[in-house]
């Protein structure tokens, strides 16, 4: 097998050479290439380094995933070398966000936002709620492990806002549900209230999102404190299905 900048023409070759030119101003310029998205040198092949994200800031990791969904929607995202990216993390785990997602098949956000092994932290739940088992796991992932951002991400046509809308009950299922049900009543919404209205469908998942940002700031005193601070940010994002773009809320 041919090393990743071999394989991918002289446009990586550019690339991992502008990576090496940004090492040589240190900590800093690690940090400036890691809030592009991009990697060290063989770029691909290494996963975040303590030093490079300790070096960044709440929104320099914000901007990495807007960029690297940049990349994504337009297919040029980076070529990852996976098995090195596991061999380098490996030893310790270093991810500059923790992402809260929903189950969905088709919204797996290390793969929109072009991220690699130890990038993020990720925790899927139906409807991305936040519940006591993972405000624990992001306080995991902050307090303990030095994430610098917790983003909450809903996504367009969620099978779970549906159901909390046409009040579904089965089995555990309909507990989770009532968590998701506040977001359809807070809705302001004057056309058809119904699952089958996709803008209705996609304006609770919205709101949805922003009362999950709600519910971890008020169930979390130690995220609270954190973001008080400015050690981390908590912020919510809508993924299109259709477009793929990740919209990341005021």
């Amino acid at each position: 097998m041919k090393p990743v900048n071999e394989c991918c023409g002289p446009d990586r070759n550019v690339a991992t050479n502008g990576r090496r030119a940004w090492l040589k101003a240190g900590a800093g310029g690690a940090a400036v290439i890691a809030g592009l998205g991009l990697r060290t040198d063989d770029a691909e092949a290494a996963a975040l380094s303590k030093s490079q994200r300790d070096a960044m800031t709440p929104d320099q990791v914000i901007e990495m995933m807007k960029k690297g969904n940049a990349r994504f929607r337009t297919g040029k995202m980076l070529p990852h070398d996976y098995r090195a990216q596991k061999r380098s993390s490996a030893a310790g785990q270093f991810p500059a966000a923790v992402i809260l997602s929903c189950i969905d098949s088709r919204a797996p956000a290390e793969i929109v936002m072009d991220m690699g092994i130890g990038d993020t932290f990720n925790a899927r739940i139906a409807g991305n709620i936040a519940n006591k088992d993972v405000l624990g796991s992001l306080e995991f992932a902050c307090a303990v492990m030095g994430a610098k951002v917790v983003l909450v991400m809903g996504h367009t046509s969620c099978g779970a806002i549906k159901g909390a809308i046409d009040k579904v009950e089965l089995g555990n299922l309909t507990g989770l549900l009532e968590t998701i049900k506040p977001a359809v009543e807070a809705t302001q919404y004057t056309g058809e209230r119904t699952s089958k209205n996709y803008p209705f469908v996609d304006m609770v998942a919205r709101t949805n999102v922003k009362m999950t940002v709600d519910a971890i700031r008020s169930g979390s005193p130690i995220l609270a404190d954190l973001e008080k601070k400015g050690s981390i940010k908590i912020v919510g994002a809508m993924y299109d299905l259709s477009n793929g773009m990740v919209s990341f809320l005021g």
